[in-house]
């Protein structure tokens, strides 16, 4: 299972950048009472009664932006909501209910996602005894603790809004159960097929489930939706997942192809592995970069399959030239594995299967933290990080919190003292060492001023002693 994700949503100067960088105990979000600053989610993980989760700040919600960003704002706002395990509505206990609170409470309703409704800006008991109000913002039936008072200026309710946050995370997903998973007992495989139009996905699909499901045409862009087939091989269930084709954003020419892109996006973020097709005999285009990205920023698993691959012969082309050529253009995904196939005669598609399910089972994963600690003392003493401001960079701890995608987190001196091209070697070093080849791994490195990452209730020096380094700061 993921980290949880906690979303922060509400109408513009309520207070949700504050409110993150407060339970964060840090300045994550920038807090300025200009409407609009925030726009992309900002997200910062959160240790608590031994739980992790990531707590997500977004843009306000019915801002007009200044920049005409603002159906980007919406779209950012959309992604986060629909992948969040808990929503925290934030609204402004001095100046009551506003309209676009109202709005904000429409577009939660229809949402099943546990809520928790704050009403930030309290500043003494007095605003206390005038929040009856917004109770109608959530609706009947609420309990004690779907309403939380808080004020970051008065620091009042910190532990009892964390307290319900923790309360309504999903279950968490038993060690035991998630260690020597096999193929066989793992759940049914999602597939999302995305590409640019014309580059074989129907075709692809139609060999997968060997039925001709999907309407096949030389028209680009003849699938307009995004279509699930279910289909068995070998006795295991799996969802192929058909999206439209994307084309380049200024070509969008009607809704139905600007919903044709939402829907892709929204398919690869639903996927547990992604399939992103190439087109044997052409470039890679602009389309192409949009998806790889979408992929890479959703840590998804993938596999790059280049397909027409009769055509590619025809072309003199080789595998190592199309590798070399992926590699070139999206070297953040060097760990993707490639495979070349031919749909429309079936030539290597049921290999994929096969190397999706693979995929799938590293990025279910989970290794002891004694192993994983192991490794990170070796990658250490071969080839340290190197000192920065007279400092030197000290790892103190490691563990792993969470899987689809691995998740692992370092205990450390100073996040800011551990270069860039250090924490590629140490990723570097888990694909090697670790059962992460072909996966997105999520590091996290905090340092001990962290109030959120104190880590687990046990003697801190023993893993300390373990990774043979010391305790002391410097």
């Amino acid at each position: 299972m993921s980290v949880p994700q906690v979303v922060i949503v509400g109408r513009p100067n309520v207070g949700k950048s504050s409110l993150l960088n407060w339970i964060a105990g840090k300045r994550i979000s920038v807090v300025d009472p200009t409407a609009g600053v925030t726009r992309d989610r900002v997200t910062h993980l959160i240790h608590e009664k031994d739980r992790y989760f990531e707590l997500v700040d977004t843009g306000g919600m019915g801002v007009e932006d200044a920049d005409n960003l603002t159906a980007d704002i919406e779209h950012q706002i959309d992604v986060a909501i629909e992948s969040a395990d808990v929503v925290v509505f934030v609204v402004d206990g001095q100046s009551g209910i506003a309209p676009l609170d109202r709005h904000v409470s429409e577009r939660l309703r229809r949402l099943q996602t546990p809520k928790i409704l704050v009403v930030n800006k309290c500043d003494s008991t007095r605003f206390d005894q005038e929040i009856a109000e917004f109770y109608a913002l959530i609706g009947g039936g609420a309990e004690s603790d779907d309403v939380i008072v808080t004020s970051v200026k008065a620091k009042r309710n910190r532990t009892e809004l964390l307290k319900a946050i923790v309360k309504r995370l999903p279950p968490e997903e038993e060690t035991e159960e998630a260690e020597g998973e096999s193929l066989e007992s793992m759940p049914e495989l999602k597939l999302a097929i995305v590409g640019r139009r014309n580059v074989g996905k129907s075709t692809f699909i139609n060999a997968l489930a060997e039925t001709d499901r999907m309407i096949v045409s030389d028209v680009a862009g003849t699938t307009r939706d995004s279509v699930d087939i279910r289909f068995e091989l070998d006795g295991k269930s799996f969802v192929a997942i058909d999206t439209p084709g994307v084309r380049k954003r200024k070509s969008l020419a009607n809704d139905i192809e600007y919903y044709g892109l939402v829907r892709a996006k929204r398919s690869i973020r639903r996927a547990d592995v992604v399939m992103m097709l190439f087109d044997a005999s052409d470039t890679i285009s602009r389309v192409d970069k949009q998806l790889v990205d979408e992929i890479e920023t959703n840590y998804k698993p993938c596999i790059f399959v280049v397909n027409k691959w009769d055509k590619g012969l025809e072309l003199e082309m080789t595998t190592e030239k199309w590798t070399e050529y992926l590699i070139h253009n999206f070297p953040g995904m060097r760990h993707a594995p490639i495979a070349f196939i031919t749909a429309q005669s079936g030539r290597n598609v049921k290999k994929i299967i096969n190397l999706a399910q693979s995929v799938y089972k590293q990025a279910r994963e989970r290794v002891s933290t004694g192993q994983l600690n192991r490794v990170v003392k070796a990658a250490v003493m071969a080839n340290a990080p190197r000192h920065k401001q007279n400092r030197r960079p000290k790892i103190y701890y490691a563990t792993q919190v969470s899987t689809q995608p691995p998740t692992i987190v370092l205990k450390c001196n100073d996040p800011k003292l551990f270069d860039g091209s250090w924490k590629r070697y140490l990723l570097g070093v888990f694909r090697e060492k670790l059962p992460f080849q072909e996966v997105p791994v999520k590091l996290y490195f905090r340092g001990k001023e962290d109030r959120e990452d104190l880590g687990p209730s046990l003697d801190e020096d023993e893993p300390m002693r373990q990774m043979g380094m010391s305790s002391t700061a410097n």
